[in-house]
Formats: C-alpha cells, structure tokens, sequence
C-alpha cells in the first residue's frame, strides 16, 4: 500500500501509464493526493485531547456569588452578643477563641454576654435604633421577625457555592430545627440551641401499679393517672391522698403541646386563633383530669424534680436540658426507679413542641456580612454541636452530631431516647408578636388550674378561656 502515501512529485510518472489501466490509476492517484488518513478502526489523537480529559475531571469551581473576596475577610471584626452565663459563657467565649486562632481567613470575632434573652432583646433593639448593634445576636427566632427589615437573609449565605452549606450538609438538621428560621422564604437566623418540654413518666411505679408499657393516647395518660391518684389514697401517708397523677405545669410551651396533640395549635396564617375545636378538647380534657383529682398543682415548697422522685406524680413536665437535674434528685433520694420521657398524648397523635435561640445577623457591609455567616457555619460544625450538647443536655442540632456522642448517649438514656422524639417535633409560632402572646397563654393555662381565684370553673368553660385569648392575642398583635 506504498501508494497511502503518494505526493504531487509523483503525478507525472503515473500519467505516463496505459489507457487502460487509466480508471485504477485515477483512483490511486486521487487517494495519493488527498490528506492522509488513518484506518478506519483508529482515532486520529487531536493535540488537545490530554488537556481536555484533565478539565473534565476536574471543573472549574463555581464562583461565589456574594461578591466578595477572601482578601476582604482579613482582620474583620465580629462582635456577637449572647444571652448566655456560666457553663454555656464559657464554652461559647472558648469556641470563640478557637475560631478566632484557626479560621483560614483571619476574621476576628469578639463576644459579649448579656444575661438573659429579655435583655437581649432590649438591648439588641435600643442599638438598632441608635445605629451601634452588634453583627450578630443569639436572640429567639420571634426577637428576629420583631427586627425585621434590620435582620440579614442568610438564605443567599447558607446556599453559596463557595461559602455556604452542601444540600447534604443542610438535610443533616432535623426538619422542626432548620424551618424554624424561614418565614416567607426570607431566613433569619440560623439555629443555635433548641430544646422542648416533655411528660417525664415512672416506669418502675407504673409496673407496681399493673402498667406494662407507657400510654399510648390520652384516654390511657388518664387511666394511669388516675390509678396513681388512688394508690397514693390508700397508703399510710394521708398527706399524698391529693397528689398523685400528673403535677400540672403551666408553661406555655406545655400548653402549646397539649394543644398540637389534640390536633389544635395556636398560629392562624398571619395571626393566632385559640378558640379552635382541637384546643377546645385539650383544655377540657385537662381540666377534668384536675376535675377527677388525677392531676394537681404543687406549691412551691419542694422543686418538680424532688417531687416526682418522690413519687408524688407519675406523670411530671420538664424541659430536655432539665434531665441531669432529675437523676441527681433521683439519687439523693436515694431512688432506683426508671423513668423515661414521652411527648404529649392526644386521642390519635402525640406531639412536643421544639423551642430554642438562634444566630441573627444584621445588614452591614458584604465582606462582615459573609464573615458574620463563616463564624455561623463553623459553629454549625457536628464537632461544636458535640461539645454543645455534652455541657447543656440540649438536642443535637444535627443528624451527623449524634455520631460523635455515643458514649453521652450510653450515659444518658433518658436524653437518647427523647432525640428521637425531634423529627415529630412542631415549631412555635412565626409571628414577631409570639413573645408576648407566649407570656398571655402562659397566664391563661395557669389561671384555668387555679382553683382558689376561680373555684367555680369546670371543664365545660374552656371555650370562654380561648374566646378570652384570642381577643388578648388580637390586642397584643397590633
């Protein structure tokens, strides 16, 4: 096949051949002069070819779309106020230490208690209006929807290509934690902590009592109440005839819980609406529950913790971070029982409600701005999240955390088994006006149980307690 690779200088030898062969010369002489090929079963290498192969392994990094430069981040100052004290100060100002030493960009963040989150709050909104708020509060979700228009949309920040979360990383938070944040696709805070009330119930007293198993809805809550009531009648002791049952608890978020169990809540879109049948069955249940003396307010002599390892309540509430504080009860009373915590027990659904603060940052400059967001996300880590739990009994904010807290779970089996309780959870009320209308439904739960302000009240005047809320909550609102 020399003639692959024929050239003009031969054109003049091969014309010189007979006629006859005058068809096959032109075809060898027409594949001669064209380009020259390869076999059909080879592929010509392109001179590119190696560079192009490299780039689609490795693309090109999307770029950031919030328009600044690392270069900008360098020696920026943070300053976020926290409600914290103690234990949480200490270890919130050492994670600030840690940060401050190790971020990549040298972003600098100082920190400043202030207490509690009433003075958060008051200070946080007396420094909007002077101009001098700090870049980030750890305030409550409804202090951010109050502040509004001043408060930063991380939603930019959390979804950034280069600077914010993995779509993996944000279906690492429990659903209930992450849209407590986002209201009308506006996200105003990031979560910090989040807790919830529970029913702390005595497994090993229910057992003597004839309970195999925990209650499965609230006709059995009342059943095993009420048999506790009774035992503690018939014992030696006539000072516990009236106890027994459930010690009633009155915080608001309890209330918003036996609420959401009996398919009721508090949020109507833009407003509240208490007088709603699912309320209605909640707050009439409860109150005959008192009506039967299978629940009973306590005084303030002893705390809830001394009373339920006393036995006085088969059912008591409290709070997840409240835990450590009922096994050292349990102890010094020198008590074995097991006890677990449960949600709340509707007719066919139980439900907690899940609370907590949040990380809000304010409009300032673009380059504070995503150094405010950096010191968010690194604080978000499963790591801190670890350490947070293991000093404040609180829930992990992330799946991925849990994984880290293996030995704090095994120590801890009454936190263990409430976490996974937090994917039935419900938010709290996304209206700026929530802090106040929670302190009125507060008032009004514990005023229903006061049987000396109001000896007459039953069961069957729960609807005028919420026709009462709802024209507060309405006052409140405006």
């Amino acid at each position: 096949m020399e003639n692959m690779f024929y050239t003009k200088k031969n054109h003049s030898l091969c014309s010189q051949r007979s006629l006859t062969l005058a068809l096959v010369i032109l075809t060898i002489i027409l594949s001669a002069c064209a380009p020259t090929t390869t076999d059909s079963n080879t592929q010509t290498p392109r001179p590119s070819a190696t560079a192009n192969v490299e780039d689609a392994k490795t693309p090109t990094p999307a770029a950031s779309q919030l328009g600044v430069e690392k270069e900008a981040l360098r020696g920026k100052q943070v300053n976020v106020w926290h409600p914290w004290f103690g234990a949480e100060a200490s270890l919130f100002e050492s994670q600030v230490e840690k940060f401050n030493s190790t971020n990549e960009w040298g972003i600098v963040v100082s920190a400043e208690s202030k207490s509690n989150y009433n003075e958060i709050f008051s200070q946080t909104s007396a420094a909007l209006e002077a101009s001098n708020n700090p870049q980030i509060v750890i305030a409550l979700p409804e202090h951010a929807l109050a502040w509004g228009d001043d408060v930063l949309d991380l939603n930019p920040y959390a979804h950034d290509v280069e600077f914010g979360m993995s779509a993996l990383d944000m279906s690492d938070f429990a659903n209930v934690i992450w849209r407590q944040d986002e209201v009308d696709g506006k996200r105003f805070g990031a979560p910090a902590q989040r807790t919830a009330r529970f029913i702390l119930y005595n497994s090993t007293w229910a057992r003597q009592l004839g309970f195999d198993s925990p209650p499965e809805n609230s006709s059995e809550f009342e059943s095993q109440a009420c048999a506790a009531h009774v035992a503690l009648g018939k014992d030696s002791d006539s000072t516990n005839d009236p106890l027994g049952g459930w010690l009633i608890d009155a915080d608001a978020h309890t209330a918003l819980s036996w609420m959401f169990a009996f398919n009721g809540g508090a949020q109507n879109e833009n407003g509240y609406r208490f007088l709603a049948p699912g309320n209605v069955d909640a707050f009439k249940y409860l109150k005959a529950l008192q009506e039967k003396n299978c629940a009973w307010v306590a005084s303030s002599d002893l705390s809830v913790y001394d009373r339920f390892a006393a036995r006085q309540a088969l059912f008591a509430t409290a709070s997840l971070g409240e835990f450590p504080n009922l096994s050292r009860a349990f102890s010094a009373a020198n008590n074995n029982d097991e006890w677990i915590a449960l949600p709340f027990p509707g007719a066919d659904r139980d439900a907690l409600v899940v609370y907590g603060s949040s990380f809000i940052v304010f409009n300032s400059d673009d380059a504070t701005q995503l150094a405010s967001w950096l010191f968010i996300r690194w604080m978000l880590s499963p790591e801190n999240q670890a350490d947070w739990v293991r000093s404040t009994g609180l829930f992990p904010l992330r799946a991925s955390t849990v994984d880290l807290l293996a030995d704090y779970s095994a120590d801890h089996p009454q936190w263990a088994e409430a976490v996974k309780y937090l994917s039935s959870g419900e938010v709290t009320p996304q209206l700026s006006s929530w802090r106040l209308v929670r302190v009125m439904l507060e008032d009004g739960f514990r005023d229903m149980f006061d049987t000396i302000r109001h000896p007459d009240l039953t069961e069957g005047q729960a609807p005028v307690i919420l026709t009462q809320m709802d024209q507060t909550a309405d006052e409140l609102s405006k």
